[in-house]
Parts: structure tokens; C-alpha cells; sequence
């Protein structure tokens, strides 16, 4: 029972993009609308996301970026909190959380596939050098 928890955990952690489409699948399932399910799928996914990003850094390039993220994620929170602010006077938290946790899904998810694509072509010229 713990390996096969331990192995559940790891394929949340390392393949975010099932753990979308799971969510996906299910918001579908249970008749969520089309756009409330992706975006009910992209919350889930960015929390995962969160964790996968620094693995995938650390295992392609042996590096630790997880305290890097989490500043960057703060330091765009603010950023996006004085754009709101300038522009609206009135800010309204819940929208502008959303705002940030959707962009960072964006963001996370743009650096996850480039690190897998990454990843994948450095293994190949690894593998070809080697043969």
C-alpha cells in the first residue's frame, strides 16, 4: 500500500498534464460547463505545477529553483496587484487572485513543456554521442 502511494504521488508530482485532464474529465463528467471545467482543471493543475517545475529543473540540470519560483510567483503578485490598483482604484481580491493563479498556470505550464522538450533533446544528443 505505501509503494503504490508513494508511486501515485509521484505521477501527480511528474505529470501534471494528467492530473488536468483528469479534472478535465471529471468536470465534464459531473456537467460542469466547458469553461468553468478548464478552469476548475488549470487551479488543480497550477498547484501540481508548483511542485513538478523544480523537479524537472532538478532532475534535467541538477539545480534548485524552488525558492526562485516562489519569489518570482510573490514578486508577480505584486506587480499584478499595482496594475490593478492603477487602473481600477477598487481592487476586488477574488478576481485578482484569479488573475494571478491562471497566469501563473500559463507561466508554469509554458516552462514545463519547454523543460520536457528540453530534457528530451538533451537526452538524445546524450544518447547519440554514446553510440
Amino acid at each position: 500500500m505505501k509503494d503504490f502511494l508513494h508511486i501515485l504521488i509521484s505521477i501527480i508530482i511528474f505529470c501534471p498534464v494528467l492530473i488536468f485532464l483528469l479534472v478535465l474529465f471529471i468536470g465534464r463528467k459531473i456537467n460542469v460547463k466547458g469553461t468553468r471545467a478548464f478552469g476548475v482543471a488549470s487551479d488543480v493543475t497550477t498547484f501540481f505545477l508548483f511542485f513538478s517545475v523544480p523537479l524537472a529543473i532538478g532532475a534535467v540540470w541538477q539545480i534548485n529553483i524552488g525558492g526562485f519560483l516562489v519569489i518570482t510567483a510573490i514578486i508577480m503578485a505584486m506587480i499584478f496587484t499595482y496594475v490593478d490598483w492603477r487602473t481600477k482604484k477598487e481592487i476586488e481580491v477574488r478576481a485578482l487572485l484569479r488573475k494571478i493563479w491562471r497566469f501563473l498556470f500559463l507561466l508554469l505550464s509554458a516552462a514545463y513543456i519547454i523543460i520536457c522538450v528540453v530534457g528530451i533533446i538533451q537526452s538524445l544528443i546524450e544518447y547519440l554521442q554514446v553510440v
